[in-house]
């Protein structure tokens, strides 16, 4: 049985932005390749039960593109987000623009803006063998960060997380 670290901790730091903090009992190398790696982004990535990610392109760098895709078992309807990496600072932070897709999957989606970017900042330090990736996301206007938390994002972000754990253990070899 792989044992989790706690559940994410989601704040409103401000008007606009929603901040999500979550500890790894990983190193922080390991915790970085799972986040910047398609073939392992994919395998916990996932979100919610009965979605699956097709999609994982990835130029992790300074003015790199990227593409992620969902798509429901069930159904076939899919979404996605996009954008380009601004700032990459290997293993410690990423910092990206991202453009949602809204795809044929509006009963999941609701409301997300789809023409206005999120900056999103991801940190990782590491301490006594945790590693902590703390994601900050600027939605630009309250509105839309109240639609995208509205969607069970975060919820969704704890389910991809719990998955994490279970490939950061497999990784480390427990």
């Amino acid at each position: 049985m792989v044992r989790t670290m706690e559940k994410a901790q989601v704040s409103l730091p401000g008007d606009t932005s929603v901040r999500v903090t979550r500890g790894f009992k990983a190193p922080r190398t390991l915790v970085w390749q799972a986040h910047t790696e398609p073939h392992l982004l994919r395998r916990w990535m996932s979100g919610m039960p009965g979605w699956s990610m097709p999609v994982c392109d990835m130029d992790v760098r300074p003015g790199g593109k990227y593409r992620w895709g969902w798509r429901s078992d069930e159904t076939g309807a899919g979404f996605g987000f996009f954008g380009e990496f601004k700032d990459v600072d290997a293993p410690a932070t990423m910092t990206q623009e991202e453009y949602f897709d809204a795809g044929d999957a509006s009963e999941i989606t609701g409301d997300m803006p789809v023409n206005t970017p999120s900056i999103n900042r991801t940190t990782f330090t590491e301490a006594n063998g945790i590693t902590t990736v703390v994601v900050l996301i600027d939605y630009g206007s309250k509105a839309a960060r109240n639609a995208a938390i509205s969607t069970g994002m975060t919820d969704g972000m704890e389910i991809s997380y719990a998955s994490l754990d279970a490939l950061l253990t497999e990784q480390r070899g427990i």
